[in-house]
């Protein structure tokens, strides 16, 4: 399946916008998905490719995170690993059973996650002591990189969640090390897709210009404005991922809530 000119470039500009806001906060896949579904892509080719231009610009964030001294991938390579593998688990797991059990889920968690980052003393810029060792934090970023292969939205919310409030790492630093921990399970996810034979690469090579553009936009606004910008933003798109879920006919709590 290719696209028209005119819909690849509509889908370059969702992938642009949506790179700059997980550059930021996580949640792109809110916009980059929905994109791609309306343009028509049955659903499991639209999540491959997905993860194609997801990857792609995810790893740009990375390398500007990098490159300005905020990652640090020697001391944080464990939880990515953990990161990769969980995803890679996920993923093969998605095959074999229905992931509506964590859609039901999923609203719940993110309401308290928004709820933690509104309510909580501001978070400083600066790293804190560390709460737990580094296995306990490999075990967690492993689980969130399961649940990123598995089903997705909000996993870069997660992430950045666990870094602060478990990791001592301060807002930037933290929103670094979830790129690096997003790359290694949307990179997960993609090669068990490749080996399905999901992706449509040209439409996720032309994306993936889009996304790592925003990508670069998304994490110079970050490092330059800080938890002024990360802080609100992460509220917003954990609030706006529960009212997608809770507006999905296929998520069990819909059902609940709408009859």
């Amino acid at each position: 399946m290719i696209p028209s000119p005119e819909t690849i470039a509509f889908l370059m500009a969702a992938a642009l916008m949506a790179g700059c806001i997980d550059a930021m906060a996580g949640g792109g896949g809110l916009i980059a998905l929905p994109a791609l579904l309306a343009a028509g892509i049955p659903p499991v080719p639209a999540v491959a490719t997905n993860k194609l231009q997801s990857s792609l610009g995810t790893f740009g964030a990375c390398i500007a995170y990098a490159r300005a001294g905020h990652m640090d991938l020697k001391a944080y390579r464990w939880p990515l690993i953990a990161a990769f593998v969980g995803s890679a688990g996920g993923a093969w797991l998605l095959q074999r059973v229905d992931p509506s059990i964590l859609a039901g889920l999923m609203p719940a968690l993110l309401i308290a996650l928004a709820a933690y980052f509104t309510f909580s003393p501001k978070i400083s810029e600066m790293d804190r002591h560390q709460r737990v060792g580094v296995v306990a934090l490999s075990l967690l970023i492993g689980a969130i990189g399961f649940y990123d292969g598995f089903f997705g939205p909000g996993a870069g919310a997660f992430y950045t969640t666990i870094f602060i409030a478990l990791g001592g790492l301060g807002l930037v630093r933290a929103t670094a090390q979830t790129k690096a921990a997003n790359f290694a399970s949307n990179l997960a996810g993609l090669l068990i897709m490749i080996a399905g034979g999901h992706v449509i690469w040209i439409v996720g090579l032309a994306m993936a210009v889009g996304s790592i553009t925003g990508g670069q936009i998304g994490s110079r606004l970050a490092m330059r404005f800080g938890s002024r910008l990360i802080r609100p933003l992460l509220i917003i798109m954990s609030l706006a991922l529960t009212a997608k879920m809770l507006l999905d006919p296929k998520n069990p709590i819909h059902a609940l809530l709408f009859g």
